[in-house]
């Protein structure tokens, strides 16, 4: 991923983070809350496909190398 994108994703992940902050906050009007979200899901989608475009370019990278032709997934913890 060039350092562009990196920096667009992780601009991205704070906007978004504050979005949530702002909804959550409860004090927006009805409208205003509704510009949010949807800018929120924009952004939401945004960071969908950068991510997805640095996971195929590791697969890429890996494969070229001679490592594992399948990836494991990755498990989240979310505690």
């Amino acid at each position: 991923m060039s350092a562009k994108k990196s920096l667009n994703l992780e601009k991205s992940l704070a906007d978004l983070e504050n979005l949530v902050e702002e909804l959550e906050s409860g004090d927006l009007p009805l409208e205003t809350a509704m510009k949010k979200f949807e800018e929120g899901i924009k952004l939401t989608r945004g960071c969908q496909t950068a991510l997805k475009e640095a996971e195929q370019k590791v697969e890429i990278l890996l494969q070229s190398a001679g490592g594992e032709e399948s990836l494991e997934d990755f498990e989240v913890d979310d505690a």
